[in-house]
């Protein structure tokens, strides 16, 4: 059941993830990197500030760490162009994960039932959009932005298709003879 709880989830957050890059891709990149640094931020103040509240005889150690979190996620807010371009790399790479993993699952799911090869289009596209935006960074970044964010509903669509489809012909495991087994005791007939 984990399984299909993770797969269904990932289907939801690339859903979501596209739906914002296609529609707002020449400020998505800004806002990921600022809520990055945010999320970067709000940590580290938290851990400054329970330092200088503690008494002196209960602090551990100077929070250097927080610190340098605290200077990253300011770096973050204030140049967020400068990582959006990293951020398309990253968002690229995922692609490229995301279609070797539907890959991986339809073939694996070929154990127990025929996949048409027509299964195989989307999961071979997506990956092609990840190495499209990875090796092409110097295109217009909204453009890739709207690549990835079309290649993410695309997969989204794709994994729930395919957690509706494959999941339902999944063989159940078999149950361990014992208390709850299908299985009764032969009778002997002499």
């Amino acid at each position: 059941m984990k399984r299909l709880s993770y797969s269904f989830l990932r289907a939801i957050c690339a859903l979501v993830i596209g739906l914002i890059l296609v529609l707002f891709p020449n400020e998505a990149g800004d806002y990921f990197v600022i809520t990055i640094g945010v999320v970067f931020l709000i940590p580290s103040l938290i851990s400054i500030v329970a330092y200088f509240t503690e008494k002196a005889e209960y602090r551990i150690s100077f929070p250097l760490l927080a610190i340098g979190s605290l200077l990253f996620g300011l770096w973050l807010i204030i140049m967020p162009g400068f990582f959006a371009d990293f951020l398309t790399y990253v968002l690229g790479f995922i692609l490229v994960m995301g279609g070797v993993q539907q890959v991986a699952t339809l073939m694996s799911a070929r154990r127990w039932m025929p996949v048409p090869a027509g299964f195989y289009i989307v999961p071979v596209l997506i990956l092609l959009a990840g190495l499209f935006s990875l090796f092409n960074p110097v295109g217009v970044r909204s453009t890739i932005f709207i690549i990835i964010g079309a290649s993410s509903i695309v997969y989204a669509c794709s994994e729930l298709l395919n957690w509706v489809k494959f999941t339902r012909c999944r063989p159940k495991a078999p149950s361990p003879v014992g208390k709850n087994s299908d299985i009764s005791d032969a009778e002997v007939i002499e």
